[in-house]
């Protein structure tokens, strides 16, 4: 089977579970942002205790963490081992990611040309690393990579089979990517 080919047997896969109304990915995607936003809120409500020594801080922390968990279990269906907890840290390095570049462009205004297009560089940069743990986190959960068919290999994870042999040229992350590209659309009402 061709990269090619694996790539349109996953989108047919998604396809097929949008159509029996199982899952409703641009109502996932919209909820997968919220969850981010969650997580950030525990973040700093942690921050806030410490820094202040509020215990009302942990409290609130709390709350916000049982919605979160209710919300990513909209999502995270099924899992084994410790996917649950990898889901919930992609999604948090996303976010923490696409934070980093928003101030990276934010560095780019008024800056002599030369530098700005420096720090759109580097936010393009973020985004992209961003976008790739998105990706995977949707990868994970719509059932789409099986741990065991990824493996490092040199200086980018892949598919391979079991003796290490690349499965096609493109990686893992390019691949959920235009994955999640094609399938999701936020648009959608």
């Amino acid at each position: 089977m061709t990269n090619q080919d694996k790539i349109q047997s996953l989108l047919e896969k998604v396809e097929a579970v949008t159509k029996e109304k199982k899952l409703d990915l641009s109502s996932g995607e919209d909820l997968s942002i919220g969850i981010m936003n969650l997580i950030s809120i525990e973040e700093h409500l942690f921050f806030s205790s410490q820094k202040t020594g509020n215990k009302k801080y942990m409290e609130l922390l709390n709350e916000v963490r049982v919605i979160r968990t209710e919300l990513l279990k909209e999502i995270i269906k099924e899992y084994e081992g410790e996917v649950w907890c990898i889901s919930k840290h992609l999604l948090a390095a996303s976010m923490r990611l696409i934070e980093v570049g928003t101030k990276e462009l934010k560095k780019a205004v008024g800056a002599e040309p030369a530098e700005a297009e420096k720090q759109k560089q580097k936010a393009w940069a973020m985004f992209d690393k961003a976008y790739k743990l998105y990706s995977l986190f949707w990868g994970l959960n719509l059932d789409m990579v099986k741990v065991s068919d990824v493996k490092r290999n040199d200086s980018d994870v892949n598919f391979t089979d079991e003796k290490g042999v690349k499965k096609g040229s493109s990686s893992v992350f390019g691949k959920l990517g235009s994955l999640v590209q094609k399938a999701i659309d936020c648009c959608k009402e």
